[in-house]
C-alpha cells in the first residue's frame, strides 16, 4: 500500500515534465531546475528540524511529506526512481550501520 503511493505519485511527476510551468508547480520547479529543486530541498529539510525541535508532532508529519515529495522531484529530474531508493534500503537491511558505511568507504 505504502509503496503504491510512491509509484502513483512518481508517475505524476513524470507527467509533469515539459509541461507549462504556469499549470503546475512541479513543471515549474523544472522550468526552474536543479538550484531551485535543491533550495526547496533544503528549506523543507530545515522546517522539518525546526518541526521536530518543536516536539509537534501533526506538523513533524506535514513538513516530512513535503521532503519527501521534494525529494521525489529531485530523483524525476534526474531520471532516477522512488523504486531505486526502495531497493537501496532493502539491500541495506539487516546490515548494521557500521557495517554498511564501512562496506561504503571500502568502494
Amino acid at each position: 500500500m505504502s509503496d503504491d503511493i510512491l509509484v502513483r505519485l512518481m508517475a505524476v511527476l513524470e507527467s509533469r515534465k515539459g509541461g507549462d510551468p504556469s499549470n503546475s508547480y512541479v513543471a515549474k520547479l523544472y522550468d526552474q531546475g536543479i538550484d531551485t529543486i535543491l533550495k526547496k530541498i533544503g528549506e523543507e529539510s530545515a522546517e522539518t528540524i525546526i518541526a521536530a525541535k518543536s516536539g509537534d508532532k501533526e506538523q513533524i508529519v506535514y513538513e516530512i511529506a513535503d521532503l519527501w515529495f521534494h525529494s521525489l522531484v529531485l530523483l524525476a529530474q534526474q531520471n532516477l526512481t522512488a523504486q531505486q531508493v526502495l531497493d537501496e534500503l532493502d539491500r541495506r537491511f539487516g546490515l548494521s550501520g557500521i557495517e554498511e558505511k564501512s562496506a561504503r568507504i571500502k568502494q
